[in-house]
């Protein structure tokens, strides 16, 4: 009645059902926890900026009316300096806070280079404080999203600034 064939397709189609409820499964736990994250800001009276990927998940850049947030860490904006735009570790537009003129390093902000494997552009944003310098990174994906992560969160430091 049943061949060897029909036992092995039986099996495989099984397996690959097994396989799609399993992602079904892990991709509505992601939406549920990047759920929980933006709620957690909002509650908190921050606004969200931008969602940076990162190699867990995503981590939010948010903002209240005196501080910066990217992911736990806590960035003050009175205590910051200048802002930079990096590609590739190398400055291409920078900001100097009119509040700290002389604080902010007359060398623009530099930083190694990760090599990606494939030839990739990696944006950042460095946030200079008075207290050191906070890397807010924003990925090497293709088609301008890095690129749009980070002119987001530059032009919501700027604001800050001026």
């Amino acid at each position: 009645m049943f061949d060897g064939r029909d036992v092995v397709a039986a099996v495989v189609a099984a397996a690959l059902v097994f396989i799609a409820l399993s992602l079904a499964t892990a991709l509505q736990w992601f939406r549920r926890n990047r759920e929980r994250a933006r709620d957690a800001e909002t509650t908190a009276g921050r606004t969200i900026i931008a969602e940076l990927p990162t190699s867990e998940e995503l981590a939010l850049f948010s903002e209240d009316s005196a501080r910066f947030y990217y992911g736990p860490q806590a960035i003050a904006k009175d205590g910051i300096t200048a802002v930079r735009v990096l590609i590739n570790g190398a400055p291409i537009a920078a900001v100097v806070s009119p509040r700290h003129p002389d604080a902010a390093s007359t060398q623009a902000t530099s930083f190694e280079d990760r090599p990606e494997g494939i030839a990739r552009d990696r944006w950042d944003v460095a946030i200079e404080t008075t207290s050191g310098t906070v890397l807010v990174e924003c990925g090497a994906i293709r088609e301008r999203v890095s690129q749009e992560l980070a002119r987001t969160i530059f032009d919501g430091v700027r604001r800050a600034l001026d």
